[in-house]
């Protein structure tokens, strides 16, 4: 493999673990407020963050780059331009792979035995420690599973990232951009080899999704 393709692939890893832990730190609060709360407009907000499931990448990019270029409100909000950035990488990654993320964590959340969260608030258990003892032993697995298929959907991004970032070498070509730029070359023995390193990454990745899911069964049934 030549040495632009692992600077490709080093930068999208560093965007899609960036993202990831983003999406941890902001989706697992936003998907426990959800799972538990009802209020007027619940279900246009949960379709407004399940959007980019079925909304064209390059519309959500066009929208992002809007947002965050030079004449853009992120310019006029913060004096930054993000756009063609790794910054802009980064927030695009994390839109574009919430849904993701979200619906993993709200499930895990929703598989929650409510009773034992309402005897712990009946013992006085501070919400903290209710967290630390009951919520995180048990859903674990789910979380990490959510943001292992974050990352996963990250690496994998194109229309997005090709809108928001393009195509710099060594500042926003992303692996999936590299590897379409080789086959607009021809350069197809050099495309089928980079697609093999990636075709084995994902591969790994949701193997290690399958075996957090069948632990975090396991787990549940030991604990009833």
């Amino acid at each position: 493999m030549e040495p632009p393709f692992w600077t490709a692939l080093t930068l999208s890893l560093e965007v899609a673990l960036t993202a990831s832990f983003v999406l941890l730190l902001t989706g697992v609060p936003l998907a426990w407020w959800l799972a538990f709360r009802s209020f007027p407009g619940k279900a246009l907000l949960e379709a407004i963050f399940l959007l980019p499931l079925v909304l064209p990448p390059t519309v959500l990019g066009f929208y992002i780059l809007l947002f965050l270029g030079p004449e853009g409100p992120w310019r006029k909000l913060t004096g930054l331009s993000w756009a063609f950035s790794f910054e802009g990488l980064v927030f695009a990654s994390v839109l574009f792979s919430l849904p993701f993320a979200l619906t993993a964590y709200r499930e895990a959340f929703l598989a929650l035995d409510r009773n034992l969260l309402e005897v712990a608030r009946t013992l006085g258990v501070p919400r903290g420690k209710i967290w630390l003892k009951v919520v995180l032993p048990l859903t674990w697995p789910g979380l990490l599973s959510g943001t292992l298929l974050a990352f996963a959907h990250t690496l994998g991004e194109f229309g997005v990232v090709l809108m928001v970032g393009g195509s710099i070498p060594g500042k926003t070509q992303m692996v999936s951009i590299y590897l379409y730029d080789l086959v607009q070359a021809l350069r197809f023995r050099e495309a089928a080899e980079a697609s093999a390193v990636l075709l084995l990454l994902s591969l790994g990745v949701l193997v290690a999704v399958r075996l957090l899911e069948a632990r975090g069964r396991a787990w549940k049934s030991t604990t009833r």
